[in-house]
């Protein structure tokens, strides 16, 4: 015949506990307080159980009584109950008070672990929602909004340029000559029958006639 296997850990032996007497031990819900001494019962009770070392019965035991579940149990006046669930003894005020001193400081150290794990993490990375988002001034917008006031400006209207007369039509008079679409600045330099010369800014001397001449406007 095959040995039954030992149980290994606690979560083993406590969920076997509450398979063999449910009128004493939980895993869910509200526990109940258990009776003084319930170590001794339950070894007697298991005397013939392989899979269950003493040893391990006795830590698996301590793990439960020390759960924050059975802690808030212990409460003053309540029934402390054995193996098959009957009440045996009242809780005692001083039992009642170890027991919450006991839930304390196991919730205080929690809190406290969790404290520093919270102060190790890197800091988070700050998340805008539409709303909080700063709102920054496109580039693009400002160059059109500037663009726009600038076509907004009413344009000067110059009057056209001033043909040339005859008291004009001597050297060093600063003229514009048409040379393709666009006028161009020069000066005379010669004022003959067949044309005036006159000398372009890029210092080429070329022959016009006179109705392809302009007068410079005065710089201001």
């Amino acid at each position: 015949m095959d040995t039954p296997q030992k149980f290994s850990n606690s979560k083993e032996v406590l969920a076997f506990l509450a398979e063999s007497f449910p009128q004493c031990f939980s895993l869910q819900g509200e526990a109940k307080p258990l009776k003084i001494g319930i170590f001794q019962d339950l070894a007697e009770r298991l005397e013939s159980e392989e899979r269950v070392s003493k040893t391990l019965l006795r830590s698996s035991l301590r793990h439960y009584t020390n759960s924050w579940r059975y802690l808030q149990s212990v409460k003053e006046g309540e029934q402390r109950v054995d193996l098959d669930g009957n009440g045996v003894a009242v809780i005692e005020l001083d039992h009642a008070e170890h027991a919450k001193k006991q839930l304390d400081e196991s919730r205080a150290v929690v809190a406290e672990k969790r404290k520093e794990q919270q102060a190790k993490k890197p800091p988070a990375k700050k998340s805008y929602k539409n709303k909080d988002v700063p709102k920054f001034k496109s580039a693009e917008k400002t160059v059109n909004k500037e663009q726009s006031v600038k076509k907004a400006e009413p344009a000067v209207k110059l009057p056209p340029p001033e043909k040339l007369s005859a008291e004009h039509l001597v050297v060093g008079t600063n003229v514009t000559v048409k040379i393709g679409k666009t006028p161009m600045p020069a000066s005379i330099t010669d004022v003959n029958k067949d044309g005036v010369h006159v000398q372009l800014d890029t210092g080429m001397v070329v022959k016009v006639q006179v109705d392809n001449l302009r007068l410079a406007r005065a710089k201001r």
